[in-house]
């Protein structure tokens, strides 16, 4: 008994539990997770209900979106080049910029409480807009920032600010934007810091559990895209689905990664003397996409994607070339440089494309291969397996059913086939593109029109 309570590493142990400055360190996680919560849940809702409003007035008026879209997504470039550099794009590859500089000044111009009032509310005006994008993204990168900014009432040291508050903002985001708090720790973990640390392991998964609770008491427990009923059985005939479609699925999304890189290198002059009429252009081109696609191609493609995963098509047709058009208008999209996530799009554009998929094979294999496809054209998109099946697992409520190994399989044959055409992660290239900007200390505009 007396050599267990001179054991040293105990005492040190229980010195730390009781210590005020690691209590304080606690609090401030807790609250801040907290409070990210009820701010990423806000700005769910206030997207997901202008998103509603654009597609009623598109589907009412169906020309408008030809004046509102270009004007609009020209009048958020200006606003976002004049007052909030920074907030462009997806939000992700500033977060991951932001892990690897070691300059907090740095730092700060991808994650800061200013950049986050930008992107709170110029994503919404994209939703307003008719853009085709996601509020996953931004809300990683609002949540980000949000929890960095802690740093500021705590002794925190640079692995704390690093691993602990940008990892778990992050973490945060994703939990709170799909209401799937796994695909959070799981996405923190691959996508933004490439490990998992002992250290910082218990705040990230604080802070999630925190801001799951916020979400859920007031969102309510759903699944995003509802429950599919897919079945497929792997020995018995469900093998050739998944080849196919995880081939072809995951070299689609390789190809829209590796478009969309090369894309925003080769229009760096043209945005860098004329970001605004580059803007209005593109607007122009997500309208007349939209047009085409009878008003289905704006957004985030939620109402679309859920359709096609519980097989409630019905007469409409146009869902045959969602996919496709989806793909387009998520690609302009993203080349004009507003604030906008992938995740959502590629997760639609993703279903689309498995509804034509359905075709090929026997039609009692519809809602599985359109899970399949799902999973396979975002793991392509993104190139974490790991996070693209549990993210479709959480958000077609399928963690129950016999797809988990055809998923997860499906997301790694995906992703292998999407590296043999972009051979770089989408995010790691862009987030390389702020970093060398920053390094050179040039303005974040300029990220734009710099060199792969």
């Amino acid at each position: 008994m007396k050599l267990f309570f001179n054991n040293d590493k105990l005492l040190n142990e229980s010195m730390r539990m009781l210590s005020i400055s690691q209590w304080r360190r606690r609090v401030l996680f807790w609250g801040g997770g907290l409070t990210t919560g009820l701010i990423c849940v806000l700005f769910a809702a206030l997207c997901d209900k202008l998103n509603i409003r654009f597609l009623q007035l598109a589907a009412s008026h169906p020309f408008w979106p030809l004046f509102i879209t270009p004007l609009g997504f020209m009048l958020i470039v200006y606003i976002m080049r004049n007052f909030f550099q920074g907030s462009e794009g997806s939000g992700i590859p500033q977060v991951i910029a932001a892990l690897q500089l070691n300059s907090m000044s740095s730092r700060k111009r991808l994650v800061s409480l200013k950049i986050a009032f930008g992107k709170f509310f110029l994503t919404m005006m994209g939703f307003m807009s008719g853009g085709s994008l996601g509020r996953e993204g931004p809300t990683i990168q609002l949540a980000a920032s949000l929890m960095h900014s802690l740093g500021r009432w705590g002794t925190f040291n640079r692995h704390d600010t690093e691993k602990g508050l940008l990892l778990a903002g992050g973490a945060a985001g994703i939990a709170a934007a799909f209401n799937a708090p796994l695909a959070g720790i799981v996405f923190a973990i691959e996508e933004l810091s490439g490990s998992f640390e002992k250290g910082v392991s218990g705040t990230i998964i604080t802070t999630v559990v925190l801001c799951g609770i916020v979400a859920q008491s007031i969102m309510g427990n759903y699944s995003y895209f509802g429950s599919s009923s897919a079945t497929l059985d792997i020995i018995h005939g469900g093998s050739l689905p998944i080849i196919v479609v995880s081939i072809v699925a995951g070299a689609l999304g390789g190809f829209f990664s590796l478009l969309l890189i090369k894309i925003s290198g080769l229009m760096k002059s043209v945005v860098k003397t004329n970001p605004l009429w580059v803007a209005g252009l593109l607007g122009l081109s997500v309208a007349l996409v939209g047009l085409l696609s009878n008003g289905m191609t704006y957004g985030s493609g939620y109402g679309a994607a859920k359709d096609i995963i519980t097989n409630n098509i019905g007469v409409n047709q146009n869902l045959d070339i969602y996919g496709p058009l989806k793909m387009l208008a998520t690609l302009l999209t993203y080349l004009s440089g507003i604030p906008g996530g992938i995740f959502a799009p590629s997760l639609s554009a993703g279903a689309g494309i498995g509804q034509i998929f359905s075709y090929l094979f026997d039609p009692r294999l519809h809602d599985a291969v359109v899970l399949l496809c799902t999973v396979a054209y975002f793991s392509g998109v993104v190139q974490s397996p790991i996070t693209a099946f549990v993210i479709v697992l959480e958000m077609t409520d399928s963690a129950t059913s016999n797809m988990v190994l055809p998923i997860m399989l499906s997301s790694l044959i995906a992703t292998a086939v999407s590296k043999a055409i972009c051979r770089e992660p989408l995010y790691a290239v862009l987030a390389q593109r702020y970093i060398s900007v920053l390094k050179a200390d040039k303005p974040i505009a300029s990220v734009e029109e710099d060199d792969d």
